[in-house]
């Protein structure tokens, strides 16, 4: 008999106990790795230092003697950057005279930065290598709230540097460590800059240049980032760890954690890696490398920053998956271009009409702090162009023979130069140039710039072929100029060719297009025609692209841009040139046509 309780039958429920319960579908599979292709911060980006703050990417690059200074980039997806702020923006936050210009070694000025948030705040840290002496070290703490803004950071709290390469590190304690090449660990006030006695922990494992460290605590142990082997095809990342913050730190037997020296690698010089996990908790490495090959010959775009995955068991070392062009990696989070920032895409192109009442975009650095009124958009008259100041300063800055005392003529107190990176193996850049001399020796034109010891230009000039410098009367002409005298490795000449400017390109306001092209990565293409007729353009004169290449800017990488100059003429001591020379610049563009990812192998840019 069956018994009713509470209102059900026990027979049915025993029957209904007995039923298999339903199978739970099985989890969804992990994702796929994903596959991507390096450099995903292709051009000069050297020296990264990254974070992830809620559901975006922070990294900063080095700009040494490049203005406005220390970009900071964002990014959603790890593979798409844009321009988010620059830190150094106003010459006033360095708290030093001449920020940027009275500095005599072409790769002075900013070094690496580290980048770090805590609390609401991100915290840049760097060392500037400064005025008049390389080795005169400055510590500069930048602070902001807000990394989309160029205002919003602060002016730099200086520090008495004890080397390079200044990462900042929180311990749970709260004090506050700062550690520098060599390798050096201290306390430091952020406010004040005061710092406690160094002490040396770490040589590294080769003895050789240890730099760039970032400390990282994990499962009990400080663990200590490093690079050494120096920045060219030996460099390198190593680990150490210790359960002190000063030591003693116990080297990762398998050292380095990342490397491609002494393998026939299209990327070299890979090291300067800074480590940072993504919302899932996946570890991710952004280093430096140099798309050379290991002959390190030809590298235009300098030290570019290569993205790579980490694993890192509990209570072990972590190590990195080799750097390669075609990457495979973590998964990576989806595609999203929905990034705040005040500038573009790193990976964009340019299409610049220097519209009225516009500002210059914020891609174009300056080398050097430049002096106000440099950089004219849309001038009186000549609506839609970019007005370059005429000074007296060359792109070299080399003191003409009638001129050896002439201070104003060494660069130092800026440049008449404004350019854009070069991020793409394959491009074409070109400006259309309106150019009205009015006496001998003045120039305008475009350069393939990577400091004032290496560089390319294409300009139109006017001449004093006929009577002296002194003359009324001069000529136009065509001036390609190689200068190569800060190369040391290559034997290559500095030379100057010049041309007669057909008298149908000559007639007043007749616009010439100048052009700087690369269709293989190895050689620059350098070209002009009237615009309109770009029939009658000149046969591209091609030259090796290892003129601007390492040399006086190992540290550096092409900018491809516009000048103007007077070539020393004028008063002595005054940096502008006499007045009436005038150039107009307009259509500036940039397009990238291909990235060389391997020796043999090129693919659309991205």
């Amino acid at each position: 008999m069956l018994l009713p309780v509470a209102g059900v039958l026990v027979g049915a429920a025993l029957a209904s106990a007995a039923l298999p319960k339903p199978t739970p579908p099985p989890p969804p599979p992990p994702p796929a790795n994903s596959t991507y292709f390096n450099p995903v911060l292709p051009g000069w980006h050297s020296d990264p230092s990254c974070v992830h703050v809620d559901d975006t990417f922070f990294c900063a690059t080095s700009t040494f003697l490049a203005f406005p200074g220390l970009p900071i980039y964002a990014s959603k997806d790890l593979i798409h950057w844009k321009l988010a702020s620059h830190v150094w923006s106003r010459l006033d936050q360095l708290g030093l005279p001449d920020g940027a210009r009275n500095v005599n070694d072409q790769q002075g000025g900013f070094y690496a930065p580290n980048l770090r948030y805590r609390k609401g705040v991100f915290y840049v840290t760097n060392t500037y290598v400064g005025q008049q002496n390389i080795n005169r070290l400055y510590g500069t703490i930048f602070t902001s709230k807000d990394p989309y803004s160029n205002a919003a950071w602060s002016n730099a709290t200086l520090f008495s540097a004890n080397a390079i390469d200044p990462d900042l590190f929180w311990d749970d304690d709260g004090k506050v460590y700062i550690s520098t090449a060599g390798i050096l660990i201290n306390e430091i006030n952020l406010t004040t800059g005061e710092q406690t006695a160094p002490v040396n922990v770490w040589t590294g494992t080769i003895n050789t240049y240890p730099e760039g460290p970032h400390i990282y605590k994990r499962d009990g142990y400080y663990y200590l980032l490093i690079a050494e082997g120096g920045t060219g095809t030996g460099h390198r990342v190593s680990i150490a760890r210790s359960k002190n913050i000063t030591g003693p730190y116990e080297s990762n037997p398998a050292n380095p954690i990342l490397t491609n020296t002494g393998t026939s690698q299209y990327f070299q010089g890979v090291g300067h890696a800074d480590l940072f996990q993504d919302a899932g908790g996946k570890w991710w490495a952004m280093a430096l490398a140099t798309r050379s090959g290991p002959d390190y010959n030809i590298f235009p775009m300098g030290r570019e920053s290569v993205l790579t995955s980490v694993t890192w068991p509990t209570g072990q070392f972590p190590f990195a998956t080799p750097v390669r062009g075609n990457e495979t990696g973590w998964p990576l989070p989806p595609k999203n271009l929905n990034v705040a920032g005040i500038g573009p895409f790193n990976n964009a192109n340019d299409s610049y009409t220097f519209a009225p009442k516009s500002s210059l975009p914020n891609n174009l650095l300056t080398w050097r702090s430049p002096v106000n009124g440099t950089f004219n958009i849309s001038p009186a008259g000549h609506s839609d162009t970019l007005q370059v100041q005429p000074t007296r300063i060359n792109l070299t800055g080399i003191v003409p023979p009638d001129a050896t005392t002439d201070g104003a003529l060494t660069g130092k107190q800026g440049h008449p130069f404004i350019g854009r990176r070069q991020t793409d193996s394959l491009f074409t850049f070109g400006v259309d140039l309106d150019f009205r001399p009015t006496a001998a020796n003045q120039e305008a034109g475009v350069s393939a710039f990577l400091t004032q010891l290496n560089h390319i230009d294409l300009a139109i000039a006017s001449t004093n072929a006929t009577t002296g410098s002194n003359s009324t009367s001069f000529g136009i002409e065509l001036r390609l100029r190689v200068e190569a005298s800060g190369q040391i490795y290559y034997n290559i000449p500095s030379y100057t060719t010049v041309t007669a400017l057909p008298a149908s390109w000559a007639t007043s306001g007749q616009k010439i297009h100048l052009q700087i092209l690369s269709n293989d990565g190895f050689f620059f293409g350098f070209s002009a025609w009237p615009v309109g007729r770009q029939s009658e353009a000149t046969q591209p004169t091609w030259l090796n692209a290892n003129i601007v290449s390492g040399g006086s800017g190992q540290f550096t990488g092409t900018l491809l841009g516009v000048y103007a100059t007077c070539n020393g003429a004028g008063t002595s001591g005054s940096l502008f040139c006499p007045a009436g020379q005038q150039n107009f610049f307009s259509s500036w563009s940039y397009t990238g046509q291909g990235q060389r990812i391997d020796n043999n192998q090129i693919v659309p840019s991205w």
